[in-house]
């Protein structure tokens, strides 16, 4: 193989596929990155056996082939060369000489039939969305899956999709996100799930592209971005019965704006150490949400003024869930019901029920 290609929109595109790159694997091949020279481009691989992403580049081609870069390695190559132009060259040895001006770097490449096939998907179907819809549909949800794999299929979104509508829906035990938007889909209903690694990849990508595409198989998901291709299996399991969460009935509803209720819950959790096991307490009465904490170092008292229609309540909460939340939710003012002390709270913007927080309440100490 013999090459010669601009180096910054190498290095661009290296950048995006090593974030793919398994990091931890014992087969060496997934390491690295497949670099393919054929018709005028070179076409770039990255595979963790769960995701997978190829994209392509212009490029000088004086002899086609194919090998296996370590992906760390020549993303820092390429980011330390000051030139505009790189040339990439191997032989059948697999020696891999990179080459800009003076620079020279001779590396060893891997096979690339030791590469691993990535799926392929046939039938499925096709929606198309606008990129911006996708990536605030994604940002708004994702910071609630799950971390632990205790149960897999809780550490991806799911996508409800019907009556040209779609929902996106993360949830990790502690708390659930739900985010919906218009879509120009009128088909049968559509239900799957996407590991949160693929859509963090796919909401980075769609920032430069106006429309993304995705065609949903029986088992994976391919998504086309731009000049990407990104290819994921989806989760399967028992997703949660989010709906049923949802209370159906308020006793206290409060009206707030998110930034003053924001500065608040950070003034009061400065005090807060172990924040797995220390809450803030919420006190819902007339005009006014009293929020403090006690912890071991000592205690923080606030007031935050909101419209409060309904019963008096105390309640107790993890302030980074609350947080997190709030911070989401991107508008003036939102809506706070509550149905009592050990029911979820729910969090709505106030002016459009496109979104909704669940965040469960946590017991408080007498």
């Amino acid at each position: 193989m013999k090459v010669q290609c601009n180096t910054y929109k190498l290095s661009e595109i290296c950048q995006n596929v090593q974030r793919i790159v398994s990091s931890k694997t014992t087969i060496p091949a997934l390491e690295g990155i497949l670099f393919e020279a054929r018709d005028g481009k070179i076409l770039l691989t990255g595979y963790d056996l769960e995701t997978g992403m190829t994209t392509d580049i212009d490029a000088t081609v004086e002899e086609e082939g194919k090998i296996i870069i370590n992906a760390r390695l020549l993303c820092e190559i390429l980011k330390k060369i000051p030139n505009e132009t790189v040339s990439i060259e191997s032989d059948e040895r697999l020696r891999c000489v990179i080459k800009s001006g003076s620079i020279e770097y001779k590396i060893i490449g891997l096979d690339p039939s030791d590469y691993p096939e990535l799926p392929s998907v046939s039938g499925g179907t096709l929606i198309k969305i606008k990129s911006e819809i996708l990536s605030d549909l994604i940002r708004k949800t994702i910071f609630s899956v799950a971390v632990s794999e205790s149960k897999l299929v809780h550490t991806g979104l799911k996508f409800e999709i019907e009556n040209n509508e779609i929902t996106v829906i993360g949830v990790d035990g502690f708390r659930i996100a739900i985010k919906k938007s218009e879509i120009d889909y009128d088909g049968e209903k559509l239900e799957f799930v996407v590991p949160a690694k693929t859509l963090h990849e796919i909401m980075k990508l769609s920032q430069e592209a106006e429309e993304t595409e995705f065609n949903i198989a029986k088992r994976h998901i391919i998504f086309e971005v731009g000049n990407y291709t990104v290819i994921s299996r989806l989760l399967e399991g028992e997703f949660l019965n989010y709906k049923a969460a949802v209370p159906k009935e308020y006793s206290t509803v409060a009206k707030i704006n998110v930034q003053n209720l924001i500065g608040s819950i950070e003034r009061t959790a400065l005090v807060i150490i172990d924040r797995l096991k220390t809450s803030i307490k919420c006190i819902f009465n007339d005009d006014s949400i009293r929020i403090s904490s006690t912890t071991q170092i000592g205690t923080a008292n606030d007031i935050v003024n909101a419209d409060i229609q309904g019963e008096r309540i105390v309640i107790g909460f993890n302030n980074r869930l609350i947080l997190d939340a709030l911070k989401a939710c991107e508008t003036e003012d939102v809506k706070i019901s509550l149905s009592g002390p050990s029911r979820p709270i729910v969090i709505e913007n106030v002016e459009d029920s496109d979104f909704m927080y669940l965040v469960m309440p946590v017991r408080l100490k007498n």
